[in-house]
């Protein structure tokens, strides 16, 4: 079985099964969402499936051993440990920031910044931290943040494997199978949210794959 279908039923499976025990075990009590003035929900819910979010797609591309570049890992990692403190226990606005601008500009000057200039990269940079953000205001409302997830992923797929980069189009199939493995707990009314250490890592992760999909000539720029 080509990688482009196995890898994203593992992500999937896994994703389904690890956000299933989470929104059940006592972690789920860790990390809660509690409504505010634009919620959609009236009781706290976990925000624990971003880390049965991660599992399915670490797991699928464990599997297939991704080529990609070791800044976006860096960044990735950067972006996970902070946003599952801020799940957890809070980090200061600040410090978030920090974060998500530090991890964006090691993956943008990685990329761009020999071949196109600091201008580009620092666009980039912003471009980067204001997508992880963006997936971040998302996660609060039922089924949006999973739902772009499955069907800006799934588009990126299709584009890489109509291009014929069909490595790259599992690590992006794998994403969207996890994230519909997450909105089947997802839907109205939402049994559990990404919280940052999904939301943000998801985000990240849109901007960075566009990136390196266009440079790869995979798809245009627009």
């Amino acid at each position: 079985m080509q990688p482009v279908l196995w890898a994203p039923l593992t992500a999937f499976v896994v994703a389904l099964a690890a956000i299933a025990w989470l929104s059940r075990s006592g972690i789920s009590t860790l990390a809660l969402d509690r409504p505010n003035r634009r919620s959609l929900h009236q009781s706290p819910v976990p925000r624990t499936g971003g880390i049965g979010l991660h599992a399915g797609i670490f797991s699928a591309w464990a599997l297939t051993g991704p080529n990609l570049p070791a800044a976006l890992w860096t960044g990735l990692g950067l972006l996970v440990a902070v946003s599952l403190v801020e799940d957890v226990r809070g980090v200061p606005v600040a410090g978030r920031l920090a974060a998500h601008l530090l991890a964006a500009g090691v993956l943008a000057a990685s990329l761009l910044l020999q071949d196109f200039g600091i201008i580009a990269a620092a666009v980039a940079t912003l471009a980067i931290a204001w997508m992880a953000n963006l997936y971040n205001f998302m996660d609060g409302s039922d089924g949006l943040a999973g739902g772009m997830t499955l069907f800006g992923f799934s588009c990126y797929g299709v584009a890489a494997w109509l291009s014929g980069s069909t490595a790259f189009a599992a690590l992006n199939f794998s994403v969207a199978a996890a994230a519909a493995a997450f909105l089947v707990f997802n839907f109205h009314p939402a049994r559990v949210f990404m919280g940052d250490v999904g939301s943000v890592p998801i985000g990240y992760l849109a901007a960075a794959m566009g990136l390196i999909g266009w440079l790869q000539r995979d798809w245009t720029v627009w």
